[in-house]
């Protein structure tokens, strides 16, 4: 607490200096003005003006929060969930409508990625201050990008090489011995080509044990992250690529504290090494109708070794992607994308003391697919695409996907939706960290899942006072045809992954609204239900560790003169069902049925300079904490031991400080 006041005191006196500097409150009396900027603040969040229902998230949103990552971005967003997997490797997951993340098409920039081995630990590849924007789209999107998308689909925005020309820099630390430094400088060389160069820098040096079970709350991360990006603009061919490495080591499992009869420590190691290449190439041919030919693709390759106390796991995994795509607008209202498409997903796996040898896995799809899209004046947008896809491994299927949006009146939209997502499931490489358990690992034959989407969705916009009020109301339905199930509940002794035997499905209502209550201060509210049920061991069950409902409330005010901002975000977790609890030897459960509602409050102060910005906040201020995150943490090496029965924070109150600083044109 005594260095957070620091901190602020120092902020203050920062302040307090660059106000007697700042040009503004100089007197500018008998000077003559030659000309006069006015200046509109941009909306942090928009949301998208097309048939599918989704929010673009700007940096200006980013800028509120401490968004060390992707997967700390969404603090102020009402629709995406963001929480940890387990107590013990750091592994974090989206979870949207009521869904994990893996039902979530995760793109950078169009270009699907971060798939199998990459799901667990993706959220923390992406640093924040790399990120232009992102898209955040529900339902099950557009067939342009694949067939996967069955909850919506996530896009990042990296920043652009073609930007105004200087360098950037990023300091950030916390009270948790987390240390992080990033930069971002572009160049223009000459006038078609560009790049920028994205380095990051992340490590974590402590050691904290806040519910003192004897495991650190958080792996030591140290993560090196580099991208570099080109682009090339000519009058009727664009060029864009790049390339990108990511070396990551966590080491988590027990600390120097534990009990002294304890000589072997149950320790966690993951070390990561992944490589990304893209290009881009768009050839122009009638640029008044919009008509282009884009050949788009990637390539990712990945190995990671992992150490869970007695296990072992290694894979090396090679993603391709690639796509051949003509778009045009035959005039205002008909617009037509068709296209061929690649997707070849290669996992080369070992598992060492577990309970078996995972082979090879190798699948490459290859698929055609046509999107037509009607727009009539500012009434109507109805768009409608289908692809065919064929599979080495599971045969052929048909996606279909229908968007419609409806207004009436310039205030007041309707959209609707349904389509159908697949999803090839690589079990042991996407729930990797489920090895840290002592539980027996048990993965079935798993058939490929698929899912219906069904979605409605309404937006209005009324003036109150000269000032405007927006509501959001929204209903999606997702039903599985088939699913592999995470199962918990049949086997106390075991987690068994498993083709889905009866029903499974996910129904979520949101209600959000916004409004500027004064010039600079804005708040904005959410309510959202979930209703998500399962079939495990013939029983139609809740699923497990996820709430019932969200709360949100967020408020953000920027001084009339744009040189503090303040903003803070309460969040409400609606309790949820646990895993069925067994009985221990004395005859008490192994953990409650249920566990209960609790809040989060976060807050961040930042103080705008002419090249430069501080800020300081806090996370999770209410200090709330799972207390026992990790179930039998006394005897690591038992068949009880279970660190994945996560459904809230893992620590308590952390403060933070950070500096932004843009240097310019070099």
């Amino acid at each position: 607490m005594l260095r957070f006041t620091f901190i602020l005191a120092v902020l203050s006196c920062i302040s307090a200096y660059g106000q007697s500097g700042n040009a503004v409150n100089d007197s500018i009396e008998g000077q003559k003005l030659d000309e006069v900027t006015v200046a509109v603040r941009r909306q942090g969040t928009r949301r998208m003006s097309g048939a599918i229902n989704g929010t673009v998230i700007n940096r200006e949103e980013l800028f509120k929060a401490a968004c060390c990552n992707l997967g700390e971005s969404f603090t102020t967003n009402p629709s995406v969930d963001v929480n940890y997997s387990d107590a013990a490797t750091g592994a974090k997951q989206i979870k949207l409508l009521g869904l994990s993340g893996i039902y979530v098409q995760m793109l950078t920039e169009n270009l699907p990625n971060f798939r199998g081995s990459a799901s667990p630990f993706a959220l923390d590849y992406v640093p924040g201050p790399w990120m232009n924007s992102i898209q955040v789209s529900k339902g099950s999107s557009s067939v342009k990008n694949g067939y996967e998308s069955i909850t919506g689909q996530i896009d990042i925005e990296y920043l652009k090489p073609d930007t105004d020309q200087g360098v950037t820099f990023n300091l950030f630390g916390n009270t948790l011995g987390r240390m992080e430094v990033n930069a971002d400088a572009n160049r223009h060389i000459g006038q078609r080509l560009s790049t920028v160069l994205l380095a990051h820098y992340q490590y974590d040096f402590s050691h904290h044990d806040m519910n003192h079970d004897g495991f650190i709350d958080q792996p030591n991360i140290r993560q090196l992250n580099l991208q570099n990006r080109w682009k090339w603009r000519g009058e009727k061919y664009l060029f864009h690529g790049g390339l990108a490495y990511v070396d990551e080591k966590r080491d988590g499992g027990q600390n120097h504290h534990t009990p002294p009869d304890q000589h072997d420590l149950f320790t966690i190691g993951i070390n990561t090494r992944r490589f990304e290449a893209y290009m881009k190439h768009a050839f122009i041919i009638d640029p008044e109708r919009g008509s282009n030919i884009a050949l788009m693709s990637n390539f990712a390759s990945q190995n990671l070794d992992a150490v869970y106390g007695l296990k072992s796991y290694s894979v090396d995994e090679r993603n391709v992607y690639g796509q051949l795509m003509y778009e045009s607008n035959f005039n205002e209202r008909h617009n037509l994308s068709a296209g061929v498409s690649l997707f070849h997903d290669y996992l080369k796996q070992q598992l060492r003391n577990g309970d078996f040898i995972a082979g090879n896995q190798c699948e490459t799809t290859i698929g055609l697919y046509a999107q037509y899209t009607l727009t009539l004046a500012d009434r109507l947008v109805a768009m409608a695409g289908l692809r065919t896809d064929r599979s080495n491994v599971f045969g052929s299927f048909v996606t279909p996907r229908l968007h419609i949006k409806y207004t009436p009146i310039k205030a007041l939209s309707f959209r609707l939706s349904a389509g159908k997502g697949y999803r090839s499931v690589h079990a042991l490489a996407e729930n990797n960290n489920l090895l840290a358990s002592g539980r027996r690992l048990v993965i079935d034959d798993l058939k490929m899942e698929r899912a219906w989407n069904y979605g409605a969705s309404s937006s209005l916009i009324f003036q109150i006072r000269n000032r405007l009020l927006k509501i959001n109301v929204e209903y999606y339905h997702t039903r599985f045809g088939n699913q592999a199930v995470v199962d918990y509940d049949s086997d106390p002794a075991v987690i068994h992954i498993t083709n889905l035997n009866g029903k499974s499905y996910s129904n979520t209502f949101q209600i959000d609204a916004s409004y500027p209550i004064f010039d600079g201060f804005e708040l904005t509210a959410a309510y959202r239900l979930n209703d998500v049920k399962s079939t495990f061991g013939g029983l139609l069950l809740e699923k497990p560790l996820t709430s019932r409902y969200k709360g949100l409330l967020s408020a953000s005010y920027k001084t009339p003169l744009e040189l503090w901002q303040f903003d803070a975000t309460l969040q409400l977790n609606g309790g949820g069902r646990m895993p069925a609890p067994y009985n221990r030897p004395d005859g008490t459960l192994s953990w409650q049925p249920r566990y209960k509602a609790f809040a989060q409050l976060s807050a961040q102060v930042t103080r705008w300079f002419r090249h430069f910005s501080v800020y300081v906040g806090g996370e999770n201020l209410t200090g709330f904490r799972q207390k026992r995150a990790i179930i039998n943490a006394d005897n690591p090496w038992s068949q009880q031991f279970d660190p994945t029965m996560v459904w809230g924070p893992v620590h308590g109150a952390v403060a933070y400080v950070g500096c932004r600083i843009n240097i310019g044109r070099l």
